[in-house]
């Protein structure tokens, strides 16, 4: 089955780094899910909002310089916020930052700084980063559709 960037997403896609950009026009080829971009650039009355409600865990967003994305997967054309579903999206973008040979690091497995790097899943690298947190007695902070340049 083969995806397409609405102009919406492409739209959003407008002041991101263009290694950055060049990885999600890529990785919606290779995908399973369809997805779309809900943020690129974000204002910092916008970051400090977010981390005001306790949606960001930081001031010093990538968002703000053009250095992140979120997306949002898409099944049967609807919105779906299932973690399952976003490790899937996940190793889409990891074969395109292959490909482009981009650094990349994914908000569900912060402790990866290159999801190129990682020899198995995103599903195993976002199990991997959980565990790693709790023995450290530390919640895990799971932004799964938060990709950023590493």
């Amino acid at each position: 089955m083969s995806f397409h960037l609405s102009q919406k997403s492409l739209d959003k896609l407008v002041g991101i780094d263009p290694k950055l950009a060049q990885v999600v026009k890529l990785a919606i080829d290779y995908t399973k899910v369809d997805f779309g971009v809900t943020e690129g650039l974000r204002t910092i009355e916008k970051q400090r909002e977010y981390f005001e409600a306790g949606k960001s865990q930081t001031m010093s967003s990538k968002h703000i310089d053009g250095k992140a994305v979120d997306l949002v997967a898409y099944v049967g054309g609807t919105v779906c916020w299932e973690l399952n579903v976003y490790d899937d999206l996940a190793d889409a973008m990891k074969a395109a930052a292959i490909e482009l040979a981009v650094p990349i690091r994914w908000g569900a497995a912060w402790n990866i700084p290159d999801i190129r790097a990682w020899r198995g899943t995103m599903e195993e690298a976002m199990n991997y980063y959980i565990d790693e947190r709790r023995k450290q007695n530390k919640r895990p902070f799971i932004d799964g559709p938060h990709f950023e340049l590493a």
